[in-house]
């Protein structure tokens, strides 16, 4: 049976050159980070001036960390995301919150290193519109995120959330296909797979890991 062509992510866009390659590559969304402490943070100008290049190819995504509500409504004001990614510790109660100010929809990110770590995936299915299972940051992290490093996939065998889910956390164009026939993940997400020094994209490795994922469907 032929499988549906996954969903693909490619995150940390902060060039038009960046951005051109992801669209060209008919990548299904496009993230910008809004955290200043990582090497792939854009800023309000940056983002409301690349924002009209995306003209409806692929759908905007806003990734916040823990952010108050005027930096909210400075992306939503600059970038017009579909879809507004939560990647800290914000509760259910927050990302309720965010959906109703910002009518968007939202993605939360649930950092994932054992078994156990999937029971607040409840909490939040019934009020985020997509999910995102990523590496859990090492314990000196500064910054969210597996950091380019995966997690253990045998971790997720089975996982039916009830709702669209994209798998992230050390990700390349190399392992992005045995990634997706081990999981069954409806999507993922790329970063740091994809770039040739922290925070610069580069251009063949976006288009690969595009071709790799789209190869097996």
């Amino acid at each position: 049976m032929t499988r549906m062509s996954p969903i693909i992510k490619i995150c940390g866009l902060r060039t038009a050159e960046s951005l051109a390659a992801a669209l060209d590559a008919d990548a299904d969304m496009v993230g910008f980070v809004f955290f200043g402490p990582s090497p792939r943070n854009i800023s309000l100008s940056e983002a409301a001036a690349l924002a009209p290049l995306v003209k409806g190819r692929a759908r905007k995504v806003a990734l916040t960390v823990d952010a108050d509500d005027a930096l909210i409504d400075a992306v939503a004001r600059a970038l017009q995301p579909d879809i507004l990614q939560l990647h800290g510790r914000e509760t259910p109660a927050r990302a309720a919150q965010l959906a109703a100010r910002t009518g968007k929809q939202i993605m939360k990110a649930i950092g994932v290193s054992e078994r156990a770590d999937l029971a607040a995936v409840a909490d939040y299915s019934a009020i985020c519109d997509w999910l995102l299972l990523d590496a859990k940051p090492p314990k000196d992290a500064t910054r969210p995120g597996g950091n380019g490093e995966p997690f253990d996939w045998a971790i997720i065998d089975g996982f039916a959330p009830g709702k669209p889910w994209l798998l992230s956390g050390g990700l390349t164009p190399a392992n992005v296909a045995e990634a997706l026939a081990r999981t069954g993940a409806p999507g993922v997400d790329v970063s740091s797979g994809v770039e040739s020094a922290p925070g610069v994209k580069d251009v063949s490795a976006i288009r690969g890991f595009v071709a790799a994922a789209r190869a097996l469907s």
